[in-house]
């Protein structure tokens, strides 16, 4: 197992690097810099806002609701709300030129209504299964039969 995680570790950094030369090697100074401080503005908005307010509502959840509608609860908030943070550009269509229709040519806002029936679908599975595991086993005995 060292072995594929150890080459695993390796084409990760390889494919960096890579990234990293390519940066370098075909931008200016400039874009370079935008970069720079998009990275850090991305890594200050998860710190800051995004993973506070996800572990705040999960402990909010964990106080307000049973424990197994929390933990399906807190699935669909993990899996569904970076997805809408990300959908957020197509689904107001910034970027859209009418000079270019193939540019958001399609229904984005259907689209993230089915991934959140695929999540909400998630969570029921897993406040199911945390029902499920809670439940007593019963043993066939001969005493029953």
């Amino acid at each position: 197992m060292r072995g594929i995680r150890g080459a695993l570790i390796l084409l990760g950094a390889v494919g960096m690097a890579y990234g990293a030369w390519l940066l370098v090697s075909r931008q200016d100074l400039g874009q370079i810099v935008e970069v720079v401080l998009w990275l850090a503005a991305a890594v200050v908005i998860h710190d800051g806002i995004l993973a506070p307010v996800v572990l705040g509502l999960g402990w909010l959840g964990g106080r307000l609701l049973p424990r197994a509608v929390a933990r399906g609860a807190v699935t669909v908030l993990v899996l569904l709300g970076p997805a809408v943070l990300v959908a957020i550009p197509v689904l107001g269509r910034f970027g859209a030129k009418p000079d270019n229709p193939t540019l958001l040519d399609r229904d984005y806002t259907q689209g993230l209504l089915v991934f959140a029936a695929l999540c909400v679908c998630a969570g029921v599975a897993v406040a199911l299964g945390e029902l499920r595991s809670r439940q007593p086993v019963r043993a066939n005995t001969e005493e029953e039969e």
